[in-house]
């Protein structure tokens, strides 16, 4: 999910969830971004599903779409356990090319 490539959308996520609820302007002032940076990024995690928006007032709150992040979780848990899958095939094909060759130095010298 390309919306949690960036590691500042990752962090207002954090940031969400640990409050609950928060604005823009809040959010603003745990980031080391401008609160229209800030707004910029909720807009992505927005059009991902990953949180609502809610006017409160003159402020809109933002809140984390657990459903949403749940699923994504569970897909990223199978995208790891395939690399994880893939990995280990490109290592026990690099460690037996690895050991015949091994076994061509000894056969030969």
């Amino acid at each position: 999910m390309a919306a949690l490539a960036d590691p500042t959308r990752r962090r207002l996520l954090d940031l969400i969830s640990a409050r609950g609820a928060a604005s823009a302007t809040e959010l603003a002032g745990e980031l080391p971004v401008t609160r229209q940076a800030v707004v910029k990024h909720l807009a992505v995690l927005d059009a991902a599903g990953l949180v609502v928006g809610r006017r409160l007032g003159r402020e809109v709150r933002y809140e984390v779409r657990s459903a949403a992040l749940d699923a994504t979780a569970r897909w990223m848990t199978a995208l790891a356990a395939d690399w994880d899958r893939r990995l280990a095939r490109i290592k026990a094909v690099a460690e037996a090319a690895e050991s015949a060759e091994a076994a061509a130095r000894d056969s030969t010298g």
